[in-house]
């Protein structure tokens, strides 16, 4: 019975070793980091590989190094013109310091979410309808930049934030478009206007032209009567000014005149 009470005491002992053994060795992948806690207090960052925790003395906490994408819900957002929208979008950061991720904040993750929200609608909320909807690159990097600062003592790097959506009420959305159609109705109306006026600028240069040249006038002339006598469909009395015989005869036919009776 002695010898039963040793090798069950001797079992449980190999077990406790084996369990220590198992608790001691620790494989710590690329991406990932080990923060170290010694009787509570922080002794170091390890990773990645095989790493050695002493069981019941340290305590570790696995944090991942990769890029984390967190998407942003949609946030109800009044721009400056007192126009409300939805937006919502997407943040890319990454932990760069695993002790101060865990350190000093709770739920890195969590803060970071709830952060990039408030970020977004006060950025947002600093911007006209127009801009939001023309400027998107600017927005994100305002974005960007002052959760990369505020978020840079948590450790925490934040690389991008993209705009994905910007909602409107259908009220607005009708808006809109009536405002597009007057624009393309007034860019039409300028045109034509700017066409109108070169043709009559064109046209003055022509007729000023053919003042100063009387064979101008005369080529011109015989061009006319030449597509005029191409229409076979119809019979026109075209009159014929004197000065123009006058030009082709050479010399101009002085004026008839009166007599005393």
């Amino acid at each position: 019975m002695f010898l039963n009470a040793s090798s069950g005491i001797s079992l449980l002992i190999l077990l406790f070793l084996i369990l220590v053994l198992f608790r001691l060795f620790r494989i710590m992948r690329e991406y990932e980091r080990a923060v170290v806690f010694t009787l509570g207090r922080y002794t170091g960052t390890k990773g990645p590989g095989l790493i050695i925790i002493i069981p019941f003395l340290q305590q570790m906490v696995r944090v991942d190094m990769r890029v984390v994408t967190l998407d942003i819900p949609p946030q109800d957002v009044i721009s400056r013109d007192n126009v409300s929208v939805q937006v919502n979008a997407v943040v890319y950061f990454r932990v760069v310091d695993p002790a101060k991720a865990i350190i000093q904040v709770e739920q890195f993750l969590e803060a970071s979410s709830q952060l990039a929200q408030t970020t977004l609608r006060a950025v947002l909320g600093k911007h006209e309808l127009d801009e939001m909807l023309t400027e998107r690159e600017k927005l994100n990097l305002d974005v960007q930049s002052i959760l990369d600062a505020q978020t840079d003592g948590w450790g925490i790097k934040v690389t991008n934030v993209e705009i994905k959506h910007i909602d409107l009420n259908e009220t607005m959305v009708r808006a809109m478009a009536r405002q597009a159609e007057a624009e393309r109705e007034r860019r039409a109306k300028v045109i034509h206007a700017e066409g109108e006026r070169q043709a009559a600028q064109a046209l003055a240069d022509a007729a000023s032209i053919l003042a100063r040249e009387p064979s101008a006038m005369q080529l011109r002339y015989l061009e006319t009567l030449t597509q005029v006598a191409g229409d076979k469909s119809s019979t026109l009395v075209f009159p014929i000014p004197i000065d123009l015989l006058a030009g082709f005869m050479g010399k101009s036919i002085p004026p008839q005149s009166t007599t005393d009776q």
